[in-house]
């Protein structure tokens, strides 16, 4: 069977189509805002070169997200030892619509709930898709989700009481 030659217009329009939404995802999956745009980059470039095998993935956006997430893992490891951890969220993070508050909640939630909520409401994935690319079962995903949104419920309730 012969491959299919790789389709610079269908990348093109899907790099056009989710690159924002990328970079929303991966910055509340907890990466720091002023390296995501360089590990979101990184996962296009690495999704361009594997094209015929990503654009098949359940959702090629997970896929983007998923590989800008673990290469700032990769790219932190080697030099944590030279630099602290990551600031706090800063002001020239990507938003959603204005809400860096909502951005900064879910960067405090525990890892899994990011994920969660970053493929469930930021790259609007549904929960098989979200369960298939964090393989963990549907209703795990449900869970997460739910503690997730009480607790952003409780800390922008309580941010909003504040200002």
């Amino acid at each position: 069977m012969r491959q299919q030659a790789v389709n610079f217009d269908e990348f093109g329009a899907f790099y056009a189509t989710h690159k924002d939404r990328c970079l929303r995802a991966t910055v509340a999956s907890g990466v720091d805002p002023a390296r995501a745009e360089d590990a979101v980059a990184e996962a296009f470039a690495r999704a361009w070169a594997r094209w015929r095998t990503v654009r098949n993935a359940r959702s090629p956006a997970a896929w983007v997200v998923r590989t800008a997430v673990n290469a700032d893992i990769s790219s932190w490891r080697k030099r944590r030892r030279e630099v602290g951890p990551p600031q706090d969220v800063r002001s020239d993070q990507p938003d959603l619509d204005g809400r860096r508050d909502l951005i900064a909640a879910v960067r405090r939630l525990p890892e899994r709930q990011r994920e969660v909520v970053a493929l469930r409401y930021i790259l609007d994935l549904d929960t098989a898709t979200t369960s298939a690319v964090l393989e963990i079962s549907q209703g795990t995903v449900s869970a997460h989700l739910h503690q997730a949104l009480a607790t952003l419920r409780a800390d922008l309730a309580t941010e909003g009481a504040r200002s």
